[in-house]
């Protein structure tokens, strides 16, 4: 069974709807007993850094997904679910992050032509080989909506990096924990064949 924690972000529906079309079950819940015994868990979202820390610490899923993320099955981060899993956010200074990966979310400096947020297809640079990447093209293109990106503080849990102004941290991968800064469920087959990838992940 797959989990979708639910802490009242947009676009988990999407995500919901993107796991039952490939012909997978996904229960999206808070409760922390049916998360912790699922095979598997996703933590999706777009909004508010700080908005979605309060949430996730006052259902006390904070400590629900750590529990999870220690149990050694694996875990999937999307757009702010990547985010959530570093140290903190420029976008909400002094709320602390999950801290399960050592990074900080930084907004894209102001440049000329370039848009903030940034909207649309851009390509990867999969800088290793990890589960949810096999299989896919050769700098895969995929579908961002973000005005914050994650610099990490360890090269190695790099697996795919992203040009927009700048080369920014696209997708981690450290042991069970996998995310992406890109909206998978609104990549085309692309998206499709990675969350493909991490529901056959055992």
């Amino acid at each position: 069974m797959t989990t979708l924690i639910d802490y009242d972000a947009g676009n988990i529906k999407s995500v919901e709807k993107a796991i039952a079309y490939l012909g997978e079950e996904a229960v999206l819940t808070a409760d922390r007993d049916t998360i912790l015994a699922s095979d598997r868990c996703i933590l999706p979202g777009v909004g508010n850094f700080g908005d979605a820390m309060k949430r996730l610490t006052d259902a006390g899923l904070d400590e629900t997904i750590r529990a999870f993320v220690a149990t050694g099955k694996p875990f999937l981060g999307i757009c702010l679910g990547l985010q959530l899993l570093f140290t903190d956010s420029e976008e909400s200074p002094g709320v602390k992050g999950l801290g399960l990966l050592p990074g900080h979310i930084v907004k894209f400096p102001e440049a000329e032509g370039l848009k903030v947020p940034q909207i649309g297809w851009n390509n990867l640079k999969l800088r290793k080989d990890v589960p949810i990447f096999r299989g896919l093209p050769e700098d895969p293109y995929v579908y961002f909506v973000h005005s914050y990106y994650l610099a990490a503080d360890r090269e190695e849990d790099v697996a795919a990096t992203c040009e927009y102004g700048i080369n920014f941290h696209a997708a981690v991968a450290s042991d069970n924990i996998y995310a992406c800064q890109f909206h998978p469920e609104k990549s085309s087959s692309t998206g499709l064949a990675i969350l493909k990838n991490f529901l056959s992940i055992s």
